[in-house]
Parts: structure tokens; sequence; C-alpha cells
């Protein structure tokens, strides 16, 4: 059996190891959370990217036939025209027996009632020290604190991981995951010294085997650097770590020249970054993936990745941090 690392969230939501994967549109599906499960992590099938509940609820039993191991599913709430049915998508993650979920986006207190009321542990993925400790004022299990190198959304403060996690860590009671830049075991080690209990990788978790995007995906992420992203709309106070493309590009273009968001609406559809990872033209449209770029070399398996990751920390731990000499004045 291979080493293991227990801490406070490991112990809360039975997995063996606190390595976390996020919820990431059109990328968190059955077998990649499987996958992770299966390798003693939290593997986590992403709600919206399934266009109905009832496809989710399929999803959801496709993971289950797939790994016998926890998981959990991501529920993001986001502002929009038209919402997303979520009461329903919140009876079917109910209904199907799944017992952890990631929210993240808005406030999750108009999703504590029903989900405690049925035994399930919450996630809540913030920004900000503020937000977290809203979270758990409100019930949370765990929070997930999302630096600004992160993938995805990462709030408007820009304040980076090094600095968010042990801002967080030092004002929470709960136990806090890690998220933004983690990749390898030296990540892991570092967010455990910052008091934090485990650690979310998406942009990791996209390059490999399980992964169900485009292998010309994988590879530009593997060929990328930590240069390779592009923050869009800034000016929408709705800042968003993408790859740089040339679509990126010219929606940072638009928007920098006055631009408002129906002069983008076309560019930055979902439907055309789906496209990204389904057929792996890179400058199809707006797709995610965060600074850990510039750490990610190579396309394993899950177990292999949580394997190598908890193994050579476990050795850090033991036999790095130790070699470090200390003197204490008399």
């Amino acid at each position: 059996m291979s080493a293991a690392l227990t801490t406070r969230f490991t112990e809360t939501f039975g997995v063996r190891h606190p390595i976390v994967q996020g919820g990431m549109q059109w990328v968190g599906r059955a077998e990649l959370a499987a996958a992770v499960s299966s390798a003693g992590g939290l593997g986590m099938i992403t709600a919206l990217t399934q266009p109905t509940p009832k496809d989710l609820a399929a999803e959801i039993e496709r993971c289950r036939r797939l790994t016998d191991r926890p998981f959990g599913v991501n529920l993001t709430i986001l502002p929009a025209i038209t919402p997303p049915p979520y009461d329903e998508y919140r009876r079917v993650i109910v209904d199907s027996g799944v017992t952890i979920v990631e929210t993240a986006g808005s406030n999750p207190e108009p999703h504590m009632e029903m989900f405690r009321s049925h035994g399930v542990k919450i996630i809540h993925k913030c920004t900000s020290v503020r937000h977290a400790r809203k979270a758990e004022k409100v019930g949370v299990d765990a929070v997930s604190i999302d630096g600004f190198e992160c993938a995805g959304h990462p709030g408007e403060d820009d304040v980076p991981g090094l600095v968010l996690i042990p801002a967080a860590t030092a004002r929470l009671r709960i136990p806090v995951l890690a998220s933004g830049g983690f990749a390898d075991a030296r990540g892991l080690v570092a967010a455990l010294a910052l008091g934090a209990d485990g650690i979310n990788m998406g942009s990791r978790f996209m390059c490999t085997t399980e992964s169900p995007i485009h292998d010309k995906v994988k590879q530009a992420i593997v060929d990328g650097d930590e240069r390779g992203t592009q923050l869009i709309f800034r000016q929408l106070r709705n800042t968003a770590r993408v790859a740089g493309n040339a679509v990126s590009r010219e929606v940072v273009e638009i928007l920098r020249d006055g631009g408002a968001f129906p002069d983008i609406a076309q560019l930055v559809a979902g439907s055309r970054g789906r496209k990204v990872f389904e057929n792996g033209d890179l400058d199809a449209g707006i797709w995610t993936v965060g600074m850990v770029q510039g750490l990610i070399h190579d396309i394993p398996t899950c177990a292999e990745l949580i394997d190598r990751i908890v193994t050579e920390a476990v050795s850090l731990i033991q036999n790095r941090l130790r070699a470090v000499t200390a003197e204490v004045p008399a």
C-alpha cells in the first residue's frame, strides 16, 4: 500500500489522501472523477457539464459503476439571464445518494438546508477570507480557498495563495483546501505548512490519461509555461484566467478599448470552449488553465500522479525538512 497523509480533511470526508480534483466545466466527468477517487483522492463530477438534471443522474450512476470510493459533485451557481434549474440539479444530487458537494460562485446558504438535511457534506470554493468566513458561518464543512494563480475565476482582490492560504487558515476553524497553483508534492507540503488540510487541483488533473479532453489540449498544457495565461473580463469585474490564445487576446483588446459584454458574448460562448476540449482546436474559443501549467510536464494516470505526489510529500516531510538545521538560542 502506498504512503498516506492523514489530515482533518481526510478524516472528515473519508478519503485516503488530502487531494481533491476540482470541478471543471466540460472536464469533470465520471471517468476522471472515478479515477481520482479510486486512487485515494476525491473526484468531482461537474453538475452543469451535464445539459439536464436527468443527464446528471446518469453521470452519477456511471461514476458509481466505475468506483466504489467516495466522490462528489460540483454545483457552481453563477448569475445568468436564463439560469439552469438549480433546484432540480440539487434534488438529483440528493436523490442519487451523493454525500459530498462542492459549491462555488454565489453564497452557499440557499443550498444548505436541503444538503444538510440529507447528510451531504459541503465544500465551498472561495477567493477571499471574508467569503470563507461567511461560508463557515452558514455551516459548510470545509472551504477551498483559491489564490490568484488559479484557473477560472480568481476573484477581484488579486491575492496570491502564499498570502491568501495562511490568512484564511488563521481565521477559520473548519478544514481548508489550498487551491490555485498546485501540481506536485512540493505544493502539497507547502500547503500543509501554510495551515491547509489538503489541496485542490484542476489544471494538473486536466493533464492525466483519464481526463476527457483532447490530447492536443493536454500537450499544449505540458508545452506551456507560467506566462501562458490571460486575464479576461477585468473591466467587467468578473475576472477569469484562461489560456492565452487568439480569442482571449481579442476579448482583452475589445474590453480595453471600451467594449461591453455584448461585444464579446459570441467570442466567449461556452459552446466554443467546449469545442476546444472536444476537437483540440486551441483557438476555437476560450478555455481555462492556471499558471500552474508551468509545473506540468507529463500526462500520467490519476493513480500514478496521486501516488507520486503523496510518496514524494512524505519523503519531503521525513527527509528534506528534517535535514534543515534550526538553531534555538539558549
